[in-house]
């Protein structure tokens, strides 16, 4: 229980920077991202499905409703939030989560990547134009972060190098940017109030795309995330629930007057490594948060930057799957594509979605051109008959090589046996269709045997039987 107390404690102060840099992105006020994150912490604690993973306001989210704060305010933010909330809720009741089953180990790892390299490159604007105690402090902080574990691990080292880091700030009064610097902190605790925005379809208008994109955004992230933590803690997570509580935190954050928000993969590092096993050191992140805002917010405001520049940095090294760089010769030139595209798109475009989605279409089309080399047909002559044994998967990408492997033909009767082989879509069907007819045409009689249960199915519902004359062979038992 202590270690996952501390690890709380240790996310909440990570998380103070991180929900102000988000809230400017956003274009709101600090407190808007940082009530969210207390509200989200709280609530994903309790109806989450992965244990331990921390969930808060998020850059990706941030970066979709931009423009819709800027066009019609922060009003229209919190109604688009709840709507994004109901429309989570709506994909775990669909179990729309199984959809993380097309998404291959090589996007997992290109996504983790480029993740790293954006939690690095976050941390450059607060190492420019400063004096050489920024540096010194950074470089301290990766210091007590790294070497304490070999003298202790009774308390996490990116805790103690914030609190070092911090007395020996105040104390010299070093000229170093402070977490004060980054906005002004909210005062008091949240309240709960209904966003002002008139309840008419103009506003669903408005509002769904946003919400659509928030919703679409911060559940790839979570999903994503906890499969992250799943491997790192060697165990499984209900991602259903999951969805749900991710809807469930975004409508309690709208309802307290914060932004959206999704699963966070380097705060989930943090709380792992510092020890963070089990909801309760996500209920202690949100809860320590609240505590700091509320009661101790002057003193958190003198936290100097670079000790927290220190621990994302530690984050990114640790985030950053290294094993990948020589599996880059060792692995299958396909997989090394699809982790590489997936990390270009997203460092590019700053969108994990767009790296997502591009990494699981390139894996499509590699799976596709990999299943369509899998297929042949050899060819048998007995005097008059000619004898075709398909074997091997008949879809959209290999009918045309099926469709080829049938020249013409001067033989009285074919047989095509298909015992060996199977029909996955209407564009097998179509190219069966296509080669009986042309076989007929050159004067053969066609015999078509050897269906599987389902293939025999397709071919019966879609087949052009008046015009091909394919005729269906015995169903084998």
């Amino acid at each position: 229980m202590r270690r996952e107390t501390l690890a709380g404690v240790v996310v909440a102060l990570a998380l103070i920077p991180e929900a102000i840099g988000f809230s400017i992105i956003a274009g709101v006020d600090p407190r808007v991202g940082l009530y969210a994150s207390i509200a989200i912490a709280i609530v994903i604690s309790l109806l989450g499905g992965r244990p331990a993973m921390i969930s808060a306001a998020t850059a990706a989210v941030a970066v979709v409703v931009t423009p819709l704060v800027r066009e019609h305010g922060v009003d229209y933010l919190f109604a688009a939030t709840i709507l994004m909330g109901v429309i989570q809720i709506g994909a775990g009741l669909l179990r729309l989560d199984l959809l993380m089953q097309f998404v291959s180990r090589s996007v997992i790892t290109g996504f983790v990547n480029a993740l790293a390299i954006l939690i690095f490159m976050a941390q450059l604007p607060q190492l420019g134009g400063v004096t050489w105690h920024t540096y010194a402090l950074v470089a301290a902080g990766l210091a007590i972060i790294y070497l304490l574990p070999r003298v202790t691990k009774a308390v996490p080292s990116p805790l103690v190098a914030i609190i070092v880091l911090t007395i020996v700030a105040v104390a010299l009064q070093l000229p170093v940017r402070t977490v004060g610097d980054m906005g002004r902190l909210p005062q008091g605790l949240p309240s709960l109030a209904l966003p002002q925005v008139p309840l008419t379809l103009e506003t669903l208008r408005i509002i769904l795309p946003f919400s659509l994109t928030m919703a679409a955004v911060g559940l790839l992230e979570s999903m994503l995330t906890a499969q992250i933590v799943d491997d790192m803690t060697d165990t499984d997570s209900d991602k259903r629930r999951e969805c749900m509580g991710q809807g469930g935190a975004n409508i309690a954050a709208a309802l307290v007057g914060g932004m959206g928000g999704c699963a966070m993969i380097g705060q989930s590092v943090i709380n792992v490594t510092s020890g963070g096993r089990t909801r309760l050191s996500t209920l202690v992140a949100g809860v320590f948060l609240l505590f700091l805002l509320a009661v101790l917010g002057p003193i958190v405001g003198r936290v100097p930057m670079p000790a927290l520049v220190a621990v994302m940095v530690m984050v990114s090294i640790g985030t950053f799957s290294w094993n990948s760089i020589p599996n880059l010769r060792r692995h299958p030139p396909t997989s090394s594509i699809v982790m590489l595209v997936t990390v270009a798109v997203v460092v590019a475009t700053r969108d994990l979605a767009q790296g997502v989605l591009a990494g699981v279409l390139l894996s499509g089309i590699f799976f596709a051109g990999k299943v369509r080399r899998m297929f042949a047909v050899e060819r048998t002559e007995q005097g008059a008959h000619v004898r075709y044994q398909v074997r091997g998967n008949l879809f959209f990408a290999s009918v045309d090589r099926f469709a080829r492997a049938f020249g013409a033909e001067p033989a009285r009767a074919v047989t095509v046996d298909v015992s060996t082989a199977h029909f996955w879509d209407i564009s097998a069907v179509a190219a069966l269709d296509k080669v009986v007819a042309r076989l007929r045409r050159d004067g053969a009689t066609v015999e078509v045997t050897g269906y599987n249960a389902a293939s025999a199915d397709l071919v019966d519902r879609f087949a052009l039987h008046d015009k091909t004359g394919v005729e269906l062979g015995a169903v084998p038992h």
